[in-house]
């Protein structure tokens, strides 16, 4: 059966841009300071040269007339990247009055350069093969080269910054420790320089600033996590292109309007922006002209540079590296040698300033030359043909003879790994899993000798494998016609409500949006066929139960088993505090533990493995018995085989504050990713605290991951404990440790790192069994069995 999955339309699109523009950072337009100077790479141009315009004068010619990849202005000068990264120019644009710019070579060799950098004096660019940074002019204040991976290289007055590996800001120059120290805290996905200040998107999608603040540049307008991208820093303000409408919004430089945030160019939609001392200009989506404007808060005075169209992104060889599609018309804008990435999540990449031109098929030369193409294609067809019939065999044999997993709650014995293996370096602060941080009494990351460790497994649903396939009346007449009193509750897709069908049995319908609304809801029909399909081969204990569904006209209806107790988040962040129901450590673990086997069996008993994509509290409910299962399979995918170590690469989808950030930075979606989200969960039950709450001091958001795993990491798991549940006794103690251990490596940045399902269950069973009051004396931490977090 094909499956259509799509993101739902409440689903939020983490925003990452391919190059980061501002002052100093590589883009396909730049501004010199000194003199208010424009230059950008032409669009539809044969050899994509660069022109230049200072504002409100003439436009300038610039020669050499070669093809360039990228510019990237500094004080009193620009540069650009050659095509092929083998060489670099610089032009002074310093003198406004200028007709003409004369460059200068600055660099020529046999290494291929990317993502060119230029600050107030310095020039800087990484190695094409990532085997580091190199830096020319700026004075001995900056090292020749720095050896390792980085990315989001860009340059401000006396310093350099980029990120490295583990999402840390790394500076150079005069002001390095001034600027990197105030990122010390921060994990970060881009970064963007200005005079003095640099703002960027932290991992958890918030827009941060640090540096200097005199003008109120580093005081960002509050907003929602991905809510900002293309953001550009002059000397005393800031600008970014504020999402999903596409419009510009600035904040600071003017002593009377400190901190204090305005949108310069009204309802105008631009697709990159970038700033430069006291200016700031933008590519519009309409025609991809440029827009200026003066940082004034009362009076931005808006100019249009009498340039043609710019490129509204870097061309790039392959179509390939493209992780959100292509640019319209990319191809034609950068004249046939060469794609635009489209910008993840940016509304204005969906602008088509015109339709496309489609070359017409070439005709024939003649009969020979025809006849050798059908011979060519005949033998190809032939070969492909065969192959294909070999892959269906292979298949069908691995299949029934090789297939080991099983579709089927059932769970085999599970015999832990033997030996002490050697640990490997996490991204998070515990250096090893199997260490536990200073100060722990538990000893879960530390390999047991080879023991059986027989696991009470979860049963079969108890729903039946059938189906049933509901006519709308009969629906209406379970919930009385959708009467209010009977709704419980409303997300994404629609409505849910509690209902009873003639059998007697409590369902909960949940009814898609119809009529003008769902006209919005552009991915309800995807997300409906995608329940259909997992949920009616799916039976697990720890799986809401899926009844049947109902497909009439426009109405779209799924029916569930009704969970009276409703979902983990409620019981957790009710307006109200925690309602008592889960007031004790050994319920919210044995909660844990349920949901864990739910995801267990998604990953590594169905066949083929699937992904969830939405672990998240709300998606984890409670049946009459306390029973915790795992709902809403919306957006769930089929995954490759887990131990091949493949990924799937597809557009971010999942909700705020539980992503995984190597799927929404790289795209690259795993098991691993549910992981991720689980972890958060698992953080969640252990503070209370929302996935992503703000400060009680400050009113800033924070995600649950940044306040509570430095804190476990470091020993001090009682200081971000929910005080709402009685201070745990000796044994919960160490249960809660093994519990908060292993939540803090599912949140590792990077998915390696992070531990599997089984892995995760194995020490959530030893959690309870330190919990359990009937567990007898010699039941404690020496039977315990530590599972591999490799």
């Amino acid at each position: 059966m094909r499956i259509q999955v799509a993101a739902a339309a409440a689903v939020f699109l983490a925003v990452l841009f391919s190059a980061a523009e501002g002052l100093g950072s590589a883009a396909t337009i730049a501004i010199v300071a000194a003199s208010g100077t424009v230059c950008g790479i032409l669009a539809g141009d044969e050899l994509r040269s660069i022109q230049c315009a200072p504002v409100a004068r003439p436009a300038l010619s610039v020669s050499p007339n070669f093809s360039f990849v990228s510019v990237s202005g500094g004080r009193e000068f620009f540069c650009g990247l050659r095509y092929g990264g083998l060489s670099f120019f610089c032009w002074n644009a310093a003198n406004s009055s200028s007709v003409s710019l004369p460059a200068k070579r600055v660099y020529k060799g046999s290494a291929s350069m990317a993502d060119l950098s230029v600050g107030e004096d310095q020039i800087f660019a990484f190695d094409q093969n990532k085997t580091g940074i190199r830096w020319w002019r700026g004075g001995s204040t900056f090292p020749l080269s720095v050896a390792g991976e980085f990315r989001s290289l860009t340059s401000g007055r006396g310093f350099s910054c980029a990120i490295g590996n583990n999402s840390r800001v790394l500076c150079w120059g005069r002001r390095r420790q001034e600027i990197q120290s105030a990122f010390a805290n921060e994990t970060m996905t881009n970064i963007v320089a200005g005079d003095s200040h640099v703002c960027g998107l932290s991992v958890s999608g918030f827009l941060i600033c640090r540096g200097s603040n005199r003008s109120g540049q580093s005081n960002p307008p509050a907003g929602d996590p991905f809510q900002f991208s293309g953001i550009a820093l002059g000397a005393n303000h800031s600008c970014a292109i504020k999402q999903p409408n596409g419009t510009v919004i600035c904040w600071g430089g003017e002593a009377s309007g400190l901190g204090k945030s305005y949108f310069p160019a009204n309802n105008t939609l631009f697709v990159s922006i970038v700033a430069g001392g006291e200016l700031t200009c933008g590519l519009t989506a309409a025609n991809f002209k440029v827009i200026c404007w003066k940082a004034s808060r009362t009076n931005p005075s808006l100019t249009v540079l009498p340039l043609p169209k710019i490129l509204p992104g870097i061309c790039v060889a392959d179509e390939s590296s493209c992780e959100c599609g292509i640019f319209p018309d990319s191809e034609s804008l950068c004249s046939g040698s060469g794609v635009i990435c489209k910008s993840c999540g940016s509304p204005a990449a969906s602008f088509r300033p015109s339709p496309p031109s489609i070359p017409p098929p070439p005709a024939p030369s003649s009969n020979s030359k025809t006849s050798k193409g059908w011979l060519a294609f005949a033998i190809v067809g032939s070969v492909g043909a065969f192959a294909g019939v070999c892959t269906i065999l292979y298949c069908l044999w691995a299949g029934i003879c090789r297939r080991k997993k099983v579709h089927n709650s059932v769970q085999p014995t599970f015999a832990s790994a033997a030996g002490n293996g050697a640990a490997h370096q996490s991204s998070m602060i515990i250096a090893s899993p199997f260490t536990s941080p200073p100060g722990s009494k538990s000893r879960i990351f530390r390999r047991q000798p080879s023991r059986v460790m027989r696991r009470q497994r979860s049963g079969p649903s108890s729903f039946g494998d059938r189906t049933e396939e509901f006519t709308f009346d009969d629906l209406a007449a379970a919930t009385k016609n959708f009467s209010i009193e009977f709704k419980i509750g409303s997300g994404s897709f629609g409505t849910v409500y509690r209902g009873k069908l003639p059998n007697g049995l409590e369902v909960a319908i949940k009814r898609g949006e119809s009529g003008v609304r769902a006209k919005k809801l552009q991915d309800k029909e995807s997300a409906f066929e995608s329940e259909v399909a997992f949920l009616s081969r799916l039976h697990h204990k720890h799986l809401v139960g899926f009844v049947g569904y109902c497909v009439e006209k426009e109405e779209r209806l799924l029916v569930y088993e009704y969970m009276k107790n409703g979902a983990l988040y409620g019981h957790l962040h009710a307006d109200g505090g925690d309602d008592g129901k889960l007031n004790s450590w050994q319920m919210r673990i044995k909660v844990l533990l349920d949901a864990a086997r739910g995801i267990e069996y998604l990953h590594s008993y169905a066949v083929p493995p699937i992904i969830h994509r939405d672990i998240k509290s709300s998606n984890i409910l409670l049946d009459s018995n306390w029973v915790a299962k795992v709902s809403d399979f919306g957006l769930s995918l089929m995954s490759p085989e887990a131990e091949s170590g493949e990924h799937l690469t597809v557009k971010a989808a999942g909700t705020v504050g539980y992503m995984d950030p190597e799927y929404y930075g790289l795209r690259h979606l795993t098991t691993k990713s549910d992981v991720y989200g689980f972890g958060v969960v698992i953080l969640e039950v252990l503070t209370g605290r929302r996935a992503i709450f703000r400060e009680e001091e400050s009113g800033e958001p924070v995600s649950v991951v940044d306040y509570a795993a430095p804190v476990i990491a470091s020993g001090n798991i009682g200081q971000v404990l929910d005080r709402r549940v009685a201070a745990p006794g000796p044994a919960e103690a160490e249960a809660l440790e093994l519990v908060a251990y292993t939540a803090v490596h599912c949140v590792s940045l990077e998915g390696k790192d992070r531990p599997a399902m089984t892995d995760i269950v194995i020490n959530l069973e030893s959690a309870v069994a330190l919990c359990d009051a009937s567990q007898h004396d010699s039941g404690s931490s020496a039977s315990i069995s530590l599972a591999s977090m490799d």
